[in-house]
């Protein structure tokens, strides 16, 4: 079955930290880990809800020291990105999280953007958005920003992420407006486990270019019929919201209602070392446990190209890959 070509746009570098990487990053940097067997690292991997993954996500990440570190973790999924048909991949990244844990900023950048420098090699298009923890407040955001602003030529937008629930996208009206100024693209967590009024202000208060998750968006038909009409993408992740347990299974999900529905929804993967598979198991996982079929799988590889920020030329030459793998011989076509 051919590769279906795609792109990935909700994705966090620091959620693809395999137990096998943190086990040898625990040992290079000096750091006592509960336990060095990967299985059993991966056997605490069963979360009750968002914030009991932070909990543990944000526990694993001191083992991120050097630059060399953060080049191992962004080289490892670039390649896994490369072997599931990523053309492109807009990546997001924590800085607040590891200036927090005493490494210099440009450490972190010098680290990821020398493995994003290599992606080409590999025939993926790759780029950085920095995002804000919003459970830190809207200061804590302007003043990464600011920190960041020397670098301003290493990531092309903003999000916005960690825990959703009590802090609404509105606290961050003015971080978002210095990065418009700034030239940024923006975007942000949305609709995940916060309901429709916080996907109206990251829309309206924020002015997202796209709204990750975004699929409680479902629950306000007039929201619907705006993100058809302005043709607004969600980046769904639906391995993942079956793990944080914000659908029950994969069943249950909307990701049907939404391509019916005529939204410009994508798939990807969030944090998949913990969630369960990487933008290709999330294909796949639909095409086996959702039923869905050729011409939707090609939609939402349609809608993916179409959401990427980058011009509408290279779009079009990933597009047109995409529709050739549709009518590639094969009985389906497997992400």
């Amino acid at each position: 079955m051919e590769l279906l070509p795609t792109a990935e746009l909700h994705i966090h570098i620091e959620g693809t930290l395999e137990p096998e990487m943190l086990v040898q990053l625990a040992a290079r940097n000096g750091i006592e880990l509960p336990t060095t067997d990967p299985e059993a690292i991966r056997a605490r991997y069963r979360f009750e809800d968002l914030q009991s993954f932070l909990d543990l996500h944000y526990g694993n990440l001191r083992v991120l020291r050097t630059a060399e570190d953060f080049y191992d973790l962004a080289a490892a999924y670039l390649r896994r990105a490369a072997g599931d048909g990523v053309r492109r991949a807009e990546i997001f990244f924590d800085p607040q999280t590891h200036v927090g844990n005493g490494i210099p900023l440009a450490a972190v950048f010098d680290g990821l953007g020398a493995a994003l420098a290599e992606s080409a090699s590999l025939g993926v298009s790759a780029d950085l958005i920095l995002c804000f923890l919003r459970d830190r407040g809207p200061q804590a955001a302007h003043e990464i920003l600011r920190a960041a602003l020397p670098f301003r030529d290493r990531f092309i937008g903003v999000g916005l992420d960690s825990t959703e629930v009590g802090y609404p996208p509105s606290l961050f009206r003015d971080v978002y407006a210095m990065a418009a100024a700034e030239g940024l693209h923006r975007v942000a967590h949305a609709g995940e486990e916060g309901g429709p009024d916080y996907v109206w202000e990251a829309l309206d208060v924020l002015g997202v270019e796209r709204v990750d998750h975004g699929i409680r968006a479902m629950e306000d038909a007039s929201l619907v019929r705006r993100l058809r009409e302005e043709r607004i993408p969600l980046t769904v992740c639906p391995l993942s919201n079956v793990c944080l347990r914000t659908v029950d299974t994969l069943a249950d999900h909307v990701l049907p209602a939404m391509l019916d529905e005529g939204l410009a929804a994508t798939v990807n993967s969030d944090d998949p070392a913990y969630f369960g598979g990487y933008v290709g198991a999330n294909y796949e996982a639909l095409r086996t446990e959702l039923g869905l079929d050729q011409t939707q799988l090609a939609t939402l590889a349609m809608n993916s190209f179409d959401a990427c920020f980058v011009d509408e030329a290279q779009k079009e030459v990933w597009k047109a890959e995409a529709r050739a793998a549709v009518l590639a011989p094969g009985p389906d076509v497997a992400a």
